[in-house]
């Protein structure tokens, strides 16, 4: 996806929606479940998905809900990054943090409470 050439990569931090293959969720979930106490027993809720291109690199922004039953929160907001132009490597932003809910809106991934 070309960056829009009348201003900086970072200017527009908005993703494009994408839906999530099932190859795509495969990344994600197992990205995810790196970071959780209870990985083999954690349940995926609503995910939504956009990609863009910041700072000359190629990015899926991915928003989603876990529930990892090894923790008291249940439904655990998180934030990662799928980098296709790395062999689809997965980054974790943030889980179960305030920041989460804020970053997903200033990307255009508006989460359901």
């Amino acid at each position: 996806m070309p960056v829009d050439p009348t201003g900086s990569p970072s200017s527009n931090p908005l993703v494009d929606p994408v839906p999530i293959s099932l190859a795509l969720e495969e990344i994600i979930t197992a990205g995810v479940r790196q970071h959780l106490k209870n990985p083999l027993g954690a349940k995926f809720g609503t995910m939504l998905a956009g990609e863009r291109g910041l700072n000359g690199r190629q990015e899926i922004v991915v928003c989603g809900y876990v529930d990892d039953k090894g923790s008291s929160g249940g439904n655990e907001p998180f934030i990662g990054k799928v980098y296709p132009d790395a062999g689809n490597s997965f980054e974790l932003v943030a889980i179960n943090d305030a920041s989460v809910s804020g970053a997903c809106k200033a990307v255009g991934l508006a989460m359901p409470s």
